[in-house]
């Protein structure tokens, strides 16, 4: 069934794959696939599963070997990448409009006809390994992990994504094909693309390539975190600068509260240099080069993480001063002026994000895939706008409270 707006053509195939494309005027095209499926959907003897199948995927088809694979794409000057994160699979490209044909069955047989050969995944065993090893020696990166399995302890949810090195060198064929066979179900595939193709023509080669997929409806069920308890740890490394994380467990993906917890990160630490700890940290006191602040939404819970590396001499004052501005927030709502000015940041960075269209793909492709709907960015604005300072106040009292934050420290 196919349906229109203004700027997305939307349309189901007969096995469940739902697709989702908008035209552009650009002569680059992105092509993708997003599976409902990330780490939080593995079994604890299949930590980094998700992930070894996102390296293991461009490995050999039925018809192809890994080079062929490769160089269809970037023999015309395409790119073909993946990401896996704890609820997601992704496998895309960027290329010519010239060569959607090219990518789209390309995609397809990497997505349907994966062969995994048994050689190329011992070969890559060694190179997930060295990332994580390589990711162990990146405190600054390491602590979101750590903090994340300090929220939702005991949660398949709080597991990394890269899995262990003892799990990867278990991983084999068979085990790749019942993770598969138990997550990757058409009803949670959506095809996303960004490009200038007629729509006809689309949906007939997307029809074409794609409904050869036998249809597997099933529901994606996941065990649902509950139980946040606040922690407090330091744990002794061997850097030069402290690390430190303080957050919470923070609303989900369909919360009302979500736009304006969005709104709250952004002013706290987004990425713009003006942000309140940015600031206060780096451009008032000269204590910490990196800090910023994370707001990530899952379909069940979220997590709030503000992060700061600093020297081991001023940590305690440094934390005292990303308190002093949790406190702000929570004592006092913002006045018209400072909530217009943070609602015009907010919109200006998603107006620029837009216009990087692989982005865009990707983001309509998710918003597919849990929302069954994409808004148009007026929309999105228009929410923007309709929050107020009430709506940051209550956000704030339940996120920055003292007794619900928890805090890690490397040092």
């Amino acid at each position: 069934m196919l349906k229109k707006s203004m700027e997305y053509q939307l349309f189901t195939l007969n096995n469940g794959i739902r697709v989702i494309h908008q035209q552009v005027d650009s002569p680059v095209a992105h092509f993708g696939v997003i599976v409902n499926t990330g780490s939080r959907d593995e079994k604890a003897e299949e930590q980094g599963m998700a992930h070894f199948i996102e390296h293991t995927i461009f490995k050999g088809t039925r018809k192809r070997k890994a080079f062929q694979i490769i160089n269809r794409i970037e023999d015309v000057g395409g790119e073909i990448n993946a990401y896996t994160t704890k609820e997601e699979t992704a496998i895309y490209a960027t290329f010519l409009n010239e060569y959607y044909e090219r990518t789209i069955e390309l995609i397809s047989d990497v997505v349907i006809n994966a062969s995994f050969p048994q050689k190329e995944l011992e070969l890559e065993k060694d190179v997930i390994i060295d990332e994580i090893n390589s990711y162990n020696d990146s405190p600054s990166e390491l602590i979101f992990d750590e903090f994340e399995e300090m929220v939702y302890d005991g949660h398949p949810i709080a597991r990394n994504i890269l899995g262990t090195p003892k799990t990867v060198k278990l991983f084999n064929r068979t085990m790749i094909k019942k993770f598969m066979q138990r997550n990757y179900h058409t009803n949670e595939m959506v095809i996303c693309s960004v490009g200038k193709i007629d729509p006809v023509v689309f949906q007939r080669l997307v029809t074409h390539y794609f409904e050869v997929m036998p249809a597997c409806i099933i529901p994606c069920e996941r065990k649902q975190f509950s139980g946040y308890s606040p922690l407090n740890r330091e744990v002794k490394k061997d850097t030069f600068q402290s690390h430190c994380i303080i957050g919470t467990e923070s609303y989900n993906l369909k919360d009302e509260r979500r736009l304006p917890m969005v709104l709250l990160n952004n002013i706290l630490g987004g990425n713009s240099m003006n942000s309140r700890l940015n600031m206060t940290l780096r451009e008032r006191n000269g204590i910490a080069y990196n800090v910023e602040a994370n707001y990530t939404s899952y379909t069940d819970t979220g997590v709030f993480m503000v992060y700061f590396g600093t020297d081991l001499n001023n940590l305690y004052k440094a934390l005292s001063l990303v308190e002093h501005e949790f406190a702000i927030l929570r004592d006092k709502k913002m006045g018209i002026l400072q909530l217009s000015k943070a609602k015009k940041q907010l919109i200006g960075q998603l107006a620029i994000s837009n216009e990087n269209r692989e982005d865009l793909m990707l983001s309509i492709g998710r918003s597919c895939l849990y929302f069954d709907k994409v808004d148009q960015l007026a929309t999105v604005i228009e929410k923007i706008e309709k929050i107020t300072a009430d709506d940051i106040f209550e956000v704030a009292n339940e996120m920055l409270a003292k007794d619900r934050l928890s805090r890690l420290i490397f040092q």
